[in-house]
């Protein structure tokens, strides 16, 4: 044998080793399946299922991330007082319980006044302010600066846009008319209508409207007009006031457990923010598109639309700012946040005023007019 011929024999025996190795040695795990564990979460929200657009934002994520991980990474969700009450929905992220919540940060300034500016506070940032202020303008990571003091990390999946100034079972035309009202109403809000004699009270939605018609309250804020038509505020109270001075942009969070959160896959906490960015897109469109179709069957059925007074609005603001600067003077945490909030506020509405103002009057001039 010459010796090409002993090194083309050799080299085809080896091939033919490599091939029967290759044919009974067990497959690697392909990197896919490394990478995207088998992995199971819960998720309670702080809303009902028929308080849908809020309800939906949930199961918006739930699903986005399930086909992102090819069915790797299930995340179960379960409405308001199913697994907890929803005003609890960040003590069960906090402790364990569950490893997620979609809920709003304002439900829980019990603990700490500084909740209140992840979600709104009266005279606050509008929609796309919040959502600039919060993706590009450093809020996000000032809010989860905070959080992490609750071993929560917190991403925004939801915005309303501007809402509603609530129902009540009387006119309110003048500040002297709330004195002695007793209204259900969230966050630092009722610390400010308490400055102008009103009784807040802190009632989960699905409870509200019970306690409106049993007159235990007098009036109510919710949303707007999609869910407060759902929830069927105008048979029990039907003057409706505009607009939620306190709740110019308020935002739904997703909460989850920090040390869950941080556990993930990279490929999976970038699921989450991705999902969670697209419910909060939707949200606010749902609404955009719903609302204005909501309104006028309300007014159809009895509602009577009224604006707050010039007298209420400015009574209104006069108390918030008091409020923000007994708040600021103690409290640290809160003061570090409203102030970028502040900030970024000022910037804002001198751009808004340019050319969306004059754009949308314009426009909603034509819009009465009927030449749209």
């Amino acid at each position: 044998m010459d010796r090409r011929q002993f090194f083309r024999q050799a080299a085809t025996a080896g091939v033919g080793a490599a091939a029967a190795t290759a044919l009974t040695a067990p497959l690697a795990a392909p990197a896919i399946a490394q990478e995207n564990p088998k992995i199971t979460w819960r998720m309670t929200s702080s809303f009902t299922k028929n308080t849908d657009i809020l309800w939906s934002a949930a199961t918006d994520i739930a699903e986005s991330v399930k086909e992102a991980s090819d069915g790797n990474f299930t995340i179960h969700t379960f409405a308001a007082g199913e697994v907890v009450p929803g005003l609890q929905a960040a003590d069960a992220v906090s402790n364990g319980t569950v490893e997620m919540a979609h809920t709003c940060c304002y439900y829980y300034i019990g603990k700490d006044p500084t909740f209140a500016l992840g979600t709104a506070v009266p005279f606050g940032l509008n929609a796309r302010q919040t959502n600039s202020w919060l993706s590009v303008g450093g809020g996000n990571e000032l809010i989860n600066e905070f959080l992490a003091g609750y071993n929560i990390h917190a991403l925004p999946a939801g915005n309303t846009g501007a809402q509603m100034g609530g129902w009540y079972r009387k006119e309110i035309n003048t500040v002297g008319d709330l004195n002695g009202l007793k209204m259900r109403i969230a966050g630092l809000a009722g610390q400010v209508m308490q400055k102008l004699g009103v009784t807040p009270q802190q009632i989960a939605g699905g409870d509200v409207y019970a306690a409106l018609e049993k007159g235990t309250i007098d009036a109510t804020e919710f949303v707007g007009p999609y869910d407060d038509q759902k929830l069927g505020f105008v048979k029990v109270a039907k003057y409706y006031y505009y607009p939620a001075w306190w709740e110019g942009g308020p935002v739904v969070h997703a909460f989850f457990n920090l040390e869950k959160f941080n556990a993930l896959p990279k490929s999976y906490q970038r699921m989450l923010k991705d999902a969670c960015a697209n419910a909060n897109a939707n949200m606010l469109a749902r609404y955009d598109a719903h609302n204005a179709t909501a309104l006028k069957q309300l007014v159809s059925e009895g509602a009577i639309l009224k604006p707050f007074s010039q007298e209420i609005l400015e009574a209104s603001y006069k108390a918030a700012q008091e409020v923000y600067a007994e708040i600021t003077g103690k409290n640290a945490a809160f003061k570090k946040i409203y102030d970028s909030q502040q900030a970024f506020k000022k910037d804002g509405y001198l751009w808004n005023q340019i050319a969306e103002y004059s754009y949308d009057t314009f426009m909603m001039v034509q819009q009465r007019k009927g030449t749209l």
